[in-house]
Parts: structure tokens; C-alpha cells; sequence
């Protein structure tokens, strides 16, 4: 049973909504009757695209923002709008690295003083449980450790989420990396495919998280996303794709340390995203403890917390690649 909520829901600023993530956060917040605001830079120039999701977002019902992480006073405009900030910025260096840009945002909410809560731009592996990553990959859960220390220095109410894996980069591509699209013909195991992770759609998790906002269980907790039946090993998950395709894959495999050994030839951003795969893949880091345990009574689970949320499964989530 849910707890009970407030009967006005809050006001959500979303940064970084036209982002992977972001689109997916403005529209569940929009669905779920929230009065949503959505910050936009004033120099988007001539980039389309960008231009036509904010004009179908206010056809949706969302009210755009024009603000920027480089002027504080109108970052503190925005935030005064509204009671809780979700900031989806980049934090994959691959695309794009502005982890450490929220501390300006952190300025803001602080010198604002009226949001009841901030989510920072994390929702992939808990950075609280990275210290011992390596190097380079270590540098993101570095960031976001920076920025979850300025957001409690400055005692703002904050919600952590760690959503594990993106469904559309890992399911995609089979967990392997660089691939977004499932071969039919051969796949290549991480070690022994054996590591179990978490796989959850990124719809999905833009609805989990919409569902903690008004809520005061996930106040000032880290929320995990472990869909029950998304627990998958590689190996499950290409079992879960040839059983589709009514076809065995090829498959070879790549140990450890030849994993490790063909990094030092990629670029720095590249090796970043490697590093991450290997904790994954190669040591299970996702799944090698448990909620809660070693008084992390900090820590919440959302399928716990919202079960009617009738999550996407690995098996329906890979039907649209058939």
C-alpha cells in the first residue's frame, strides 16, 4: 500500500528534457497530472528537432522555461516556479559529460529555497557503490559523488535513483558494447555471461521516478529500479533472443583480461563507457549486494514501493527488435 500523498501534487522543473531521458521524464509527469515545466537554453539556434519536441511538449500541457546553467539569476527564476527540479543532463561521455554543470544548479535550488526536491542527473549504476571502479571509468561515479556531497553540504530534500541498465543500450545490442541492434547471426559472451544485471526500460523509469516524487518514503533515499523478472545474466538475455528468432546464435567469447587488454587502444570516452561495462558484465557489480543491508537503511526499492506498475519485461521489451 502506497503511503499517503499530499493531495496537491507538486510542480516539477525538468532539466535536460529533451534528452534521452529527459522526453521520457516530461511526458510520465505530464500523464501523471503533475503541472510540468521544462527548462530550454535561449541559444538553441537552428537545431530543429530540439525546437519541435518543446513546441509538442506545450502542446502536451508543459509550460518551457527559457533559462541556462551559465546565468544564475535565471536559473533561480526557474527554480523558484516550481517544488521539485529533475536534472536528466548527460552524464555518458560518450555523448556528452556535464555531471559537475549541476553544481551551478545546486547553487540555485540553494539560494531559491523552496524546493522540496532535487533529483540529480544519475539513474544508471549508484555511484555510493563505485569507489573502488577503475580509472578512467571511475571519473563518473567521481562526479556525481561531487555533486551528491553539495546537494546534502547544502542540506537540500533530494532523491537519488539508480535505474542500472538502459534497456535500449544494452538489451539492444545483447550487452555487448557498441551495439544497439541484436545480430541474428552470432554474438560475442563477456567472459563466461554468467554476471547477472538489471535491465529496465527507459519508459519505465521515467515513470518510477515520477511516481517518488510526492512520495516521503524515497525522501532523501537512494531508489534502486530492480524489476524482479529483468535480473538476466547475458547469456538469459540471448537465450530470451534466440528463443524469439526461433534461431541459435554464434557465439564466441572475449575473457578479462583481453577485454581490459583491447581498451588501451580506444579513445578516453570510449574506455570511460568500457570500464562501466566491465564492472557490469565481468564482476556483477549491480546485483552483488543487497538493498538495505550493512545499515544502508537509506535505500529503497521501487517495484517494492509501487507494484502496480506493470513493468516492461526483458522478453516484451526485445519483441520490437523481431
Amino acid at each position: 500500500m502506497a503511503a499517503t500523498m499530499n493531495s496537491k501534487k507538486s510542480k516539477v522543473l525538468v532539466v535536460g528534457g529533451t534528452g534521452y531521458l529527459g522526453k521520457r521524464l516530461v511526458r510520465a509527469s505530464l500523464a501523471h497530472g503533475h503541472e510540468t515545466f521544462v527548462l530550454h537554453r535561449p541559444e538553441i539556434g537552428v537545431d530543429i528537432e530540439k525546437v519541435q519536441m518543446l513546441l509538442e511538449f506545450k502542446r502536451m500541457g508543459a509550460k518551457l522555461v527559457t533559462a541556462s546553467l551559465e546565468d544564475h539569476r535565471s536559473l533561480v527564476e526557474a527554480v523558484r516556479l516550481v517544488d521539485v527540479v529533475i536534472c536528466a543532463i548527460s552524464g555518458v561521455h560518450i555523448r556528452s559529460h556535464h555531471i559537475l554543470l549541476q553544481l551551478k544548479l545546486v547553487d540555485a535550488i540553494k539560494e531559491a529555497g523552496n524546493i522540496k526536491r532535487f533529483y540529480p542527473s544519475e539513474f544508471g549504476t549508484d555511484p555510493a557503490r563505485m569507489k573502488d571502479a577503475m580509472e578512467p571509468g571511475r571519473v563518473t561515479f567521481h562526479d556525481k559523488m561531487a555533486v551528491r556531497r553539495a546537494i546534502e553540504e547544502a542540506h537540500i530534500p533530494h532523491t537519488y535513483i539508480s535505474a542500472n541498465c538502459f534497456a535500449g543500450y544494452f538489451l539492444g545490442g545483447l550487452c555487448q558494447p557498441g551495439y544497439i541492434l541484436p545480430s541474428r547471426e552470432s554474438v560475442t559472451i563477456l567472459g563466461e555471461g554468467d554476471q547477472k544485471a538489471i535491465y529496465v526500460d527507459e519508459d519505465d523509469i521515467a515513470i518510477y521516478i515520477i511516481r517518488t516524487i510526492d512520495d516521503p518514503r524515497a525522501l532523501d533515499k537512494t531508489v534502486y529500479i530492480r524489476p524482479p523478472e529483468n535480473i538476466l545474466s547475458q547469456r538469459e538475455v540471448v537465450q530470451i533472443w534466440e528463443k524469439l528468432i526461433g534461431k541459435e546464435l554464434f557465439k564466441s567469447s572475449i575473457p578479462a583480461r583481453d577485454f581490459l587488454a583491447s581498451m588501451r587502444e580506444k579513445e578516453y570516452a570510449e574506455q570511460v563507457g568500457l570500464v562501466h561495462y566491465y564492472h557490469v558484465c565481468y564482476e556483477g557489480c549491480l546485483t552483488s549486494f543487497e538493498i538495505g543491508e550493512d545499515g544502508h537503511g537509506d535505500e529503497v526499492e521501487a517495484c517494492q514501493l509501487y507494484p502496480d506498475v506493470n513493468y516492461t519485461t526483458v522478453e516484451q521489451y526485445m519483441k520490437r527488435y523481431v
